[in-house]
């Protein structure tokens, strides 16, 4: 049985929203064919397709959801203009997986483009590819860009070729435990591996002596091969207590690329984002200028097109480390659309459209920051498993009297609600200014619902 407890508090200051026009124009000489988009199938479920249909209606586009035999009653099938099933017989996420089915159901009901979302199919290279053989456009980067930003190794060398500094680690994945050991007799303790071919907090494991290490490499190895198919790890320098800072990216078939700032991303439990801020608070004007100039170099160096995230560690010095590219739309890039005012998937439509950022008014000096936003994650675990994540049936929701919280008469709608996943949802709010904390460690998870907003 699930049981959900909502904690607010420390979020009262984030007031109305004003929104700001962004104009402008980006310059290119060259041209690619202007082809417009007319059917767009989501391969995906839940709210981000529901995000991407909204955003097609806004565009004057029919939208198309696919659903597994499990998700029949879900909204998302129920916004679409079509809906079809996929994967009969199969279990919900691999319904999700399936590409022939998802290839299928486009090409009978002449969808134009396939939207990925997030998780499942969006960082599959092959599902890119696919859609790309059966003359389907698919809205995010090209095939390749999404292979060599899917393996971790090739993007870390591609990092290093573009000159964006990398946590010190192994140039491809290890292929035995001594390795491993000569990795840390080298750098020392702490390290951490990490899945060579998937991220998500899967398969990453710290280790801090010698003691530790065969045990975290067999578990890491283990994690991976059964989230990706492929056990591949490679080692990293273990930076401690960094914070984690994400840039958001947008590229044409031209060869431009900007950034729309940073998402603080620090707060997060087993690796998993929980609370995210935009713009970062408290970051130097400098550390953010390099952070940013260093996520369009590297876009530019790989040929990056459509939405993406460039994600780095800054260190207690302020030393930055780049850490990974995410070749698709995140649950996050919401917080960066209430900050610039840019619509994140019109952009990514009219892109795959052929439009350029110029033709989107999207000009560097023109991306301003207004105002701050921060969304926050709530998702399930399982108090008898060590607050393992956790799916199934809510059926219970608990008031706890001493916090404070969102009313259970609220929370009612969510009774018996299926979760197949422990995201719940993502709450959004934004406010004209981010208030000065009381001390280092009030943004610690622990503290967010005891935080006192300012008077104004």
């Amino acid at each position: 049985m699930l049981q959900l407890c909502f904690v607010r508090g420390g979020l009262g200051f984030l007031r109305a929203k004003h929104l700001s026009l962004i104009h402008a124009a980006f310059q290119s000489t060259q041209r690619v064919e202007y082809k417009p988009i007319k059917k767009v199938m989501v391969a995906n479920r839940g709210e981000i397709a529901i995000r991407v249909f909204r955003a097609c209606t806004e565009l004057g586009i029919r939208t198309v959801a696919v659903y597994s035999e499990q998700d029949t009653g879900h909204m998302h099938r129920q916004k679409a203009d079509e809906a079809y099933l996929i994967g009969k017989g199969l279990p919900p996420v691999q319904a999700y997986l399936h590409i022939p089915d998802i290839i299928k159901v486009a090409k009978e009901n002449e969808v134009d483009a396939v939207h990925p979302g997030y998780g499942f199919l969006s960082e599959r290279s092959d599902f890119a590819q696919a859609c790309s053989d059966a003359g389907i456009r698919f809205i995010g980067p090209s095939p390749e860009v999404v292979r060599k930003m899917g393996d971790k190794v090739e993007a870390r060398a591609i990092a290093i070729a573009s000159g964006v500094p990398v946590v010190p680690g192994t140039d491809s994945p290890i292929s035995s435990l001594s390795e491993a050991h000569e990795f840390s007799n080298k750098y020392g303790f702490p390290i951490i591996f990490k899945a060579a071919y998937g991220g998500g907090g899967r398969g990453m494991r710290v280790v801090r002596s010698y003691e530790e290490l065969e045990e975290n490499y067999t578990r890491a190895f283990s994690e991976a091969l059964a989230a990706f198919g492929n056990g591949a790890l490679f080692v990293e320098k273990f930076i401690e207590k960094p914070r984690h800072i994400e840039v958001q990216i947008l590229g044409d078939k031209y060869g431009n690329v900007v950034h729309l700032y940073e998402r603080d991303c620090s707060i997060q439990r087993r690796h998993q984002k929980v609370v995210e801020i935009a713009p970062a608070a408290h970051l130097d004007s400098q550390l953010r200028t390099k952070l940013t100039n260093d996520a369009v170099r590297l876009a530019k160096q790989v040929g990056y097109e459509n939405a993406g995230t460039v994600e780095f560690l800054v260190d207690k010095h302020g030393k930055h480390y780049f850490i990974e590219v995410n070749s698709r739309l995140q649950v996050e890039h919401t917080v960066t659309e209430e900050i610039t005012d840019v619509d994140l998937v019109h952009a990514q439509i009219h892109i795959a459209e052929g439009k350029s950022l110029a033709e989107l008014s999207l000009r560097q000096d023109s991306i301003r920051i207004n105002g701050c936003a921060i969304q926050c994650r709530v998702t399930t675990e399982d108090p008898s498993r060590g607050f393992q994540p956790d799916t199934g049936r809510i059926e219970g929701i608990a008031e706890v009297s001493h916090a404070q919280l969102i009313p259970a008469e609220d929370l009612r709608p969510m009774l018996q609600r299926e979760v197949k996943t422990p995201k719940v949802s993502a709450n959004l709010t934004w406010g004209k200014f981010l208030p000065e904390p009381q001390s280092d460690d009030q943004l610690n998870p622990e503290h967010l619902g005891k935080t006192h907003p300012p008077d104004s």
